[in-house]
């Protein structure tokens, strides 16, 4: 198996991430030209996680995006489906408590989480939605929501040319830093096929959180989804 399809079965893309696992982190780090990082402080700074807080980082990979909010105190718990990326990520941080979870049948209860997040994987999961409204089942009343994720550039002339790079430029640069460019040619198309700002805020609106916005990082490339879990009544 080299590569997932946009069908999205959970086995196909687990086993596409498994085998880029050792790399991955570098890779995207190469692809983004270093703006991954400046994401990562975006999605930390919209989580505000503090000590004593308990986070469940989603899509969490090898735990790279976990490290913030263990910084900052709260106990952070990196969650993926891809075993290879939790073997990885325990590899580098033995001291997070790594889980393996599918996000459309999370192993949590109901309401024990402050704060949701999950990076550049909603995209991946095959039903959005149901992803969506298990990540609400398990924040707390009042919790919050951060959906870091691929989108749309804002300026139509910047869209063309990124659109350019994702299918023209990505594959070939993939193939000299990573261990298995075709999963970036999903990567590319999964992109191109996400919807854009408003269409994924409504559909965050619609799994019942509330007070949703979004900001635009790096012209529109990610868009950074911020929502809440109504409060107890």
């Amino acid at each position: 198996m080299t590569r997932a399809s946009l069908d999205k079965k959970p086995r196909d893309v687990a086993a596409m991430f498994d085998d880029v696992a050792e790399k991955y982190d570098t890779t995207n780090t190469v692809l983004s030209l270093g703006q991954d990082r400046l994401w990562r402080k975006a999605v930390a700074q919209a989580v505000d996680a503090r000590p004593g807080e308990r986070v469940l980082d989603l899509a969490a990979g090898t735990g790279t995006s976990s490290l913030p909010f263990r910084d900052a105190g709260a106990t952070v718990v990196p969650c993926d489906f891809s075993i290879g990326m939790l073997r990885e990520g325990k590899r580098r941080h033995p001291e997070l408590p790594f889980t393996a979870g599918d996000a459309m049948r999370l192993p949590f209860a109901d309401g024990v989480f402050d704060a949701v997040t999950i990076s550049f994987g909603l995209r991946n999961v095959s039903d959005p939605k149901a992803g969506l409204a298990e990540m609400l089942r398990v924040t707390r009343p009042g919790g919050r929501l951060v959906v870091c994720e691929f989108s749309h550039p804002t300026w139509k002339p910047f869209r063309t040319a990124y659109v350019e790079y994702l299918m023209r430029a990505l594959p070939p640069v993939a193939t000299k830093v990573s261990s298995n460019p075709d999963a970036y040619v999903y990567l590319a198309e999964s992109i191109r096929a996400w919807p854009d700002q408003a269409h994924l805020a409504a559909l965050v609106r619609e799994c019942g959180w509330e007070r949703v916005a979004w900001r635009d990082l790096s012209g529109g490339i990610v868009a950074l989804h911020r929502a809440f879990k109504p409060s107890a009544r």
